[in-house]
């Protein structure tokens, strides 16, 4: 059983109480030019549009939320651990200081504590997240269920997106671009090859495919037998019970009732991601 850290809480295990924080070592005013960028910031884009209007609050009512950092390499340097998008507002509007709560944290809660700021408050795009999680993974030996349990996230999730990486590199930039959506981007995966994987998307644009299209589209590719299309419409609690379970487990699953009994189908597409699902299925 892994232990859940405080990251497992949010962002509110890292601020003081509102009756500590007017004590010392509570919030300071920091020179906005000693802070410098979290270097293992998962976010690598940011909207300008937002920024400015951010700006824009924090021009009209002052910056309200302090930022979280901590001592840098340098005397009177910082490190930015939470609040990017304040600190980039902050600067286009040439604030000379801005609040903020100075904590500790090695490189590995640098990497962790960027990443539940950001699925907390802004959504990461699914690649962003996939290498904050290949950081977690590789650079500090963490298994996929201590990263689900320090970002609050179901292991299968967390395997599910760093399978990501795997596509190629013109599969990533749709996705991306937006021309995609992660459900095409997993879709794709089940294809064995990243030749077959950069066709497929090809006939995905060219089609203009939905995910649903485009898993038949894999289904025909591999060899699967087309599925027979039901004549009736489908049945919104089975429809309802199959989210529940997608859900839960973190894959597509289908449910397919018959007069008498049924079947319950749960995909999967690597080893890893069964070790996961069985972990789930047996330990409840």
């Amino acid at each position: 059983m892994v232990k859940k850290s405080g990251l497992g809480k949010g962002l509110d295990a890292l601020l003081p109480a509102e009756e500590e924080q007017h004590k010392e070592g509570g919030i300071r005013q920091i020179q906005t030019g000693s802070i410098f960028p979290n270097p293992r910031q998962p976010r690598t884009s940011f909207d300008k549009q937002e920024l400015e209007e951010l700006a824009s609050s924090i021009r009209e009512h002052g910056l309200i939320q302090p930022l979280i950092i901590t001592t840098g390499d340098s005397p009177g340097s910082y490190t930015l651990i939470a609040g990017e998008r304040r600190l980039m507002a902050a600067k286009l509007i040439a604030l000379e200081s801005v609040p903020a709560i100075i904590r500790e944290a090695s490189d590995q809660q640098l990497v962790e504590l960027a990443l539940v700021e950001n699925v907390q408050r802004a959504d990461l795009g699914p690649l962003e997240t996939a290498e904050a999680y290949r950081q977690l993974s590789e650079d500090f030996s963490l298994s996929h269920e201590e990263i689900a349990a320090r970002v609050g996230k179901n292991r299968t999730t967390v395997t599910n997106t760093l399978r990501l990486l795997n596509l190629p590199d013109d599969v990533k930039q749709a996705l991306v671009a937006g021309m995609i959506s992660e459900g095409h981007a997993r879709t794709l995966l089940s294809l064995p090859t990243e030749e077959a994987q950069s066709a497929a998307l090809k006939s995905i644009l060219k089609l203009n495919l939905n995910v649903r299209q485009t898993e038949e589209l894999v289904r025909k590719l591999v060899g699967e037998r087309p599925r027979k299309k039901s004549t009736a419409p489908p049945n919104p609690e089975i429809k309802a019970l199959e989210e529940q379970l997608r859900q839960h487990l973190g894959t597509k699953v289908s449910l397919n009732q018959r007069n008498n009994g049924g079947t319950l189908t749960i995909h999967y597409y690597s080893e890893e991601e069964l070790e996961s699902l069985l972990e789930i299925i047996l330990r409840d």
